[in-house]
């Protein structure tokens, strides 16, 4: 049995489950669905020359690999791939066939530096050291338990401060564009990004799939929105990605009102656990997330690689 490498076919369903299935079982504390990722191959901007790998062995897809220029960063030439092969199937070669042809791509397209997160085991940081990369920064995925847990209680906001959702700005969503693009350019990371393309952003993220508008809390000062928690679901789990303050109103608690707020929506909704994401290095929402109640159940590491 020969392992093949090719492109991901967002039209044939076996592909696209398959795709799905090796992601959950690889990262389960991210989510992910079909639809998710035929968003991905279908949403993203051209200037991205964004691919979705799969792996294949006799006819099962094993692997897979998301790989792309961060065409948002104002720094040329660097490159992502994310690569993951189904627990059960490694030691087949798969792994190395996605890296390779991953950066073959990324290196056509002009990619001098290239990215890649790695889960934090012997192997994994093995496997990624063997093919030239190096570590760099780290993040936690944190889980919390809805069902059984002890969640805050909610905070009744300032004066002059409402709590809305993002579902109120579903005719008109410059407003959250906005806040994103602001809170985005200040989040860590090794790949600065700066969101400029507002139609790019509706479509690649405003109509994510797992998008939750109703679930997604936003703090509104003077009319204004200063604060959010992006929430996603994929019908029986819930996560949140950014959680952010804008520059001007930082200090003050939003993003742990917003946070909070968000968690109490989902419980609410019937969702029993919750999952995010949390660069080490970032004390203020590392606290957040702690008073919360979250509790680390893995972490990954950034791995990176000079090309050319």
């Amino acid at each position: 049995m020969t392992v093949i490498v090719r492109d991901l076919r967002p039209d044939v369903r076996a592909d696209i489950e398959g795709f799905a299935r090796v992601r959950r079982l690889a990262l389960p504390f991210i989510l992910v669905s079909p639809e998710s990722v035929v968003h991905h191959v279908t949403r993203s901007h051209p200037d991205a020359h964004f691919r979705s790998l799969v792996a294949e062995l006799d006819g099962e897809v094993i692997g897979t690999a998301q790989v792309g220029l961060a065409h948002q960063s104002p720094e040329p030439g660097q490159g992502s791939l994310n690569v993951y092969v189904h627990p059960e199937r490694t030691r087949h070669g798969a792994g190395s066939l996605l890296v390779r042809t991953a950066e073959e791509h990324l290196a056509a397209h002009g990619a001098a530096k290239l990215f890649s997160w790695v889960l934090d085991g012997p192997a994994n940081r093995a496997f990624a050291e063997r093919h030239g990369y190096r570590a760099s920064r780290s993040a936690h995925f944190l889980r919390l338990d809805l069902a059984h847990g002890t969640l805050p209680p909610l905070q009744d906001p300032q004066p002059g401060v409402e709590l809305r959702t993002a579902a109120d700005y579903a005719d008109d969503p410059r407003p959250m564009f906005a806040l994103d693009a602001e809170t985005a350019s200040d989040e860590p990371s090794d790949v600065a990004t700066e969101f400029t393309d507002y139609e790019a952003w509706i479509e690649e993220t405003w109509k994510h799939p797992l998008l939750d508008l109703s679930l997604t809390s936003v703090v509104v000062v003077d009319g204004r929105p200063a604060a959010f928690s992006v929430a996603y679901t994929d019908g029986t789990r819930y996560s949140t990605a950014m959680t952010g303050t804008a520059r001007a109103f930082r200090g003050r608690g939003l993003a742990k009102l917003a946070k909070n707020d968000s968690l109490h929506r989902a419980r609410a909704a019937g969702y029993t656990e919750a999952f995010t994401g949390n660069d080490t290095g970032n004390g203020p929402m590392l606290a957040i997330n702690k008073w919360l109640g979250y509790d680390i159940c893995a972490t990954e590491v950034r791995h990176a690689r000079q090309v050319g």
